[in-house]
């Protein structure tokens, strides 16, 4: 099984729908964890909301800092997502085990006005969804890491309407 990090600078948005997802359709195959470079005190209410919906168990989802995965107590990762163009640019820790990794850029849901953040939460979710099941669709265990990086970027690069989110109006 290979452990997936998905990264964000506040870990309670996209990152927390990112573990989700990696740990539901990933069973067997996928752990997903997540964490931020400056986390929030707590997950989005919005992303709890709406993994309650769709009938995850939230209880378990906390904001972490990215160094609690830097530690030698720590899971070792094999793959490392940020899905934060913020996080993408700073300088990560040094992982144990030298993880693949990749960026998959998710416009963030908070960040939209209130009345558009049911929408822009489920419009993430499922860009979240659409890439971690090309993931899966992967020889994750076949792939030298040069060519699952470029095969994880590409998911990552990938245009989808539900990457498109408006920060007020338009929607």
């Amino acid at each position: 099984m290979k452990n997936v990090l998905v990264l964000c600078t506040g870990n309670s948005a996209r990152s927390i729908l990112g573990e989700a997802l990696i740990n539901q359709l990933g069973k067997g195959r996928l752990r997903g964890f997540s964490a931020g470079s400056d986390p929030r005190p707590a997950p989005h209410p919005a992303a709890l909301t709406l993994l309650a919906a769709k009938g995850y168990d939230v209880s378990a989802f906390s904001s972490k800092r990215w160094d609690v995965f830097a530690g030698p107590d720590a899971p070792v990762m094999d793959i490392v997502i940020t899905v934060c163009d913020n996080a993408a640019g700073e300088a990560c820790p040094v992982w144990p085990g030298a993880p693949v990794s990749a960026h998959w850029g998710i416009e963030d849901p908070a960040a939209a006005a209130p009345e558009y953040q049911a929408a822009a939460f489920r419009k993430a979710h499922d860009a979240l969804a659409e890439r971690v099941e090309a993931m899966l669709a992967l020889d994750l265990e076949g792939l030298a890491p040069a060519e699952l990086r470029s095969a994880l970027n590409a998911i990552g690069a990938r245009s989808s309407g539900a990457t498109a989110l408006a920060s007020g109006g338009g929607w």
